[in-house]
């Protein structure tokens, strides 16, 4: 550039723009004569031949990477296909490979899909295999295979305490042992004393375990979890265990939360020597509660309910303090229990004058809060019958007398 006539410093600035590529629109065009803009040009025309040259390969690039990438979304999309064989996460081998179990009890070493996020590959995570390769394309939402639902707000009972007669202290003992803590832990705190991990109820049938299980969940702002001791019995060995587990879970990642466990006798029977595949796998599921219930992961927001009719069943390992710290008795109605019952239940119903309820109270025939309560139907349903707006005293006669007939005679349909 020496040679048509450019300045040292204007040659110098012009090299470092041209292999550069560096805009060199600062040099004062004032300092240049015609050939030196004359150069300028032509290596700017060169710089932009260039720069449309890599545009057009860019662009090419880009068709072909779509077109893989839109041919690996297909590709991804059969693997994904149903019908997907649903496993267990055990373990990583490393990024690529890993090891799951199946529902048919084997464990495979199998290969991972590169498009899964390995964040979610946690032990005893559900998860989607290959129906032939048994490679694991995806992994499954926790509740995906779960039956354990949580009450939504909306979803709890409307059942409030009032609503229950009687039963004063029952009440006050399960608010205390399970409300309580929840709302005012730093109460127990102050004191020094950990708050009741557990509560059992039992009693005869019929005598509002369950209703004030529901009063509970309608009163109590944390989370909610139902569950019935006979769903963890299931066909699959190890199926039990696991959903004990995923309430306890998911109990955990809603806490504050309360689990009610219905019948628990179902799954909470005295150990023995067990001669069959299936008791043994009702006594795991009992470990596995246990374990839950009193374990290195203990959490202090998660309270659990047990309800059952045969406290004398159940293992000593699970009444022990500091599983079920408050065992509540609901015993039959006393006189003055029935009245409150009485009471509570013909509040909302149309009654005559001449109906005295202390005359059904006051009978010695032992009856359950839900015999009341099907005693007040019945006389209901005798108003009814016939076309009237007004429940009399011979329709309660009437109820009385027919709920305890049910009550005392025998089926006899197969003798």
């Amino acid at each position: 550039m020496e040679e048509i006539g450019l300045a040292p410093q204007v040659t110098k600035e012009l090299e470092i723009t041209e292999s550069s590529g560096i805009n060199f629109g600062h040099i004062d065009p004032l300092q240049l004569s015609e050939e030196d803009l004359y150069v300028k040009l032509k290596v700017l025309e060169k710089q932009i031949e260039f720069i449309q040259v890599q545009e057009n390969y860019i662009k090419d690039e880009q068709k072909n990477l779509k077109k893989e990438y839109l041919h690996a979304q297909e590709e991804v999309k059969r693997i994904k296909s149903v019908p997907l064989v649903i496993g267990q996460f055990l373990e990583a081998v490393d990024q690529s490979t890993g090891i799951v179990g199946s529902t048919t009890g084997s464990n495979y070493y199998v290969r991972i899909l590169s498009t899964i996020d390995r964040e979610l590959l946690k032990p005893s995570a559900s998860v989607a295999l290959h129906k032939h390769s048994n490679a694991l394309v995806d992994v499954l939402p926790p509740e995906a295979d779960s039956s354990i639902t949580m009450l939504q707000a909306d979803e709890k009972p409307d059942v409030s305490y009032s609503d229950i007669g009687g039963m004063d202290m029952q009440k006050q003992e399960v608010r205390e042992a399970v409300e309580l803590p929840l709302t005012h832990f730093e109460l127990y705190k102050q004191i020094g004393i950990d708050p009741p991990r557990g509560v059992l109820m039992y009693g005869p049938p019929g005598c509002g375990k369950t209703m004030l299980a529901k009063a509970v969940a309608h009163h109590t702002t944390a989370a909610f979890i139902r569950v019935v001791g006979s769903e963890f019995v299931q066909k699959y060995l190890g199926e039990g265990p696991r959903m004990v587990r995923d309430v306890f879970r998911l109990a955990k990642e809603n806490a504050p939360a309360i689990i009610f466990i219905d019948e628990i006798d179902a799954i909470a029977t005295k150990r023995f020597d067990a001669q069959t595949g299936a008791d043994r796998e009702v006594q795991r599921i009992l470990l596995e509660l246990l374990n839950q219930m009193d374990g290195f992961d203990q959490n202090v927001n998660v309270k659990v309910i047990m309800a059952t009719n045969r406290a004398d069943t159940l293992d000593p390992a699970l009444l022990r303090p500091g599983r079920l710290d408050r065992k509540i008795e609901f015993p039959m109605p006393d006189r003055r229990q029935k009245r409150l019952i009485f009471s509570t239940v013909t509040s909302k119903m149309n009654l005559s004058d001449d109906i005295d309820l202390e005359d059904y109270v006051a009978r010695p025939d032992k009856i359950s809060g839900a015999d009341i309560n099907a005693i007040c139907q019945e006389a209901g349903m005798q108003a009814v019958r016939e076309n009237r707006y007004v429940v009399l005293a011979k329709d309660f006669e009437k109820g009385y007398k027919n709920s305890l007939k049910k009550d005392e005679q025998e089926l006899e349909f197969y003798k």
